[in-house]
């Protein structure tokens, strides 16, 4: 399985009420249980008018498929190749 990251534009997503962002969270994980790929959803980072989501899927398309699936927005979708962190410099 690859990991990627999704952006998707949502503009006043920094505003989003904590029932609005549960609605979502709802959402995306009543579709990914209906889903016949294995996928994951990690989490999601959200900005004033982004959410950065970390997903682990077998490709693109599943991703997209989720998407289609929940209704949300894809403006970007990045493999991920590899990972770094403070414990990289040592």
């Amino acid at each position: 399985m690859k990991k990627f990251i999704v952006e998707r534009v949502l503009p006043g997503a920094g505003k989003l009420t904590a029932d609005e962002l549960k609605a979502i969270a709802q959402k995306s994980c009543e579709v990914l249980n209906s889903m016949d790929e294995p996928y994951h959803w990690i989490q999601t980072f959200v900005t004033d008018n982004k959410l950065y989501c970390v997903h682990i899927a077998p490709d693109q398309e599943t991703v997209r498929e989720h998407a289609r699936r929940g209704g949300f927005p894809i403006d970007n979708i990045a493999e991920v190749s590899s990972i770094m962190d403070p414990t990289t410099s040592v």
